[in-house]
């Protein structure tokens, strides 16, 4: 190859290294800008809690005993049964040390709803319930941020709790509504959001 040839072809190298550099500059910037937007999205419409106001709040945690299908399934019925049957006061309470208080009441009830749903799916481990703290990954719900930490929570331990995990928020009372419908259950939180929202003075 001539010289000629040569410096065609570092000329088309260089050229392609240039628009290689472009482009990850390119990919940078936005990926740059999609997560500033999410920042901003979560400030704007709902909030990242510090430390301190995680102290608000009291999640739920329940583990299955393994991710075995028939654990899993259990799981959600155990769920579903404990929610209902938390959703019957839960939502009355004002405060988080009223909710505190009346799950050290009903621990042992707690344990029984769960121990039914068991027993009913020929499952012969029982549920342990207590008070504690827990770490917990960041979730949204319907715009209200609640970034990873330690929060105290409700914890349901199905058998050996080696499972995979089902979390939600029993104060503010997010998880803890009758509503019928998808559509009337999203606005019922919505309204929650906002209900506790302006007692905290936001």
């Amino acid at each position: 190859m001539g010289k000629i040839g040569l410096k065609q072809k570092n000329k088309k190298c260089g050229s392609a290294a240039r628009k290689g550099f472009i482009m990850r500059k390119f990919c940078i910037g936005f990926i740059t800008v999609i997560l500033l937007a999410s920042v901003f999205f979560a400030l704007k419409n709902g909030f990242l809690p510090d430390k301190e106001e995680n102290k608000e709040y009291l999640r739920i945690h329940i583990r299955a005993d393994s991710n075995d299908e028939a654990d899993r399934n259990v799981k959600y019925k155990v769920k579903d049964a404990v929610v209902s049957y938390l959703a019957k006061d839960i939502p009355d309470l004002t405060s988080k040390e009223e909710a505190e208080n009346y799950l050290k009441r009903n621990l042992k009830n707690i344990e029984k709803v769960a121990d039914d749903v068991l027993s009913e799916n020929g499952l012969d481990y029982k549920c342990s319930a207590r008070l504690g703290e827990e770490e917990f990954p960041t979730r949204v719900y319907d715009g209200f941020c609640l970034k990873s930490g330690y929060y105290d929570a409700l914890i349901l331990e199905l058998g050996s709790g080696e499972g995979n995990n089902w979390w939600c928020v029993v104060y503010p009372p997010f998880c803890f509504t009758s509503a019928p419908v998808k559509y009337e259950y999203k606005s019922k939180i919505i309204e929650i959001i906002k209900d506790f929202k302006a007692k905290r003075g936001k």
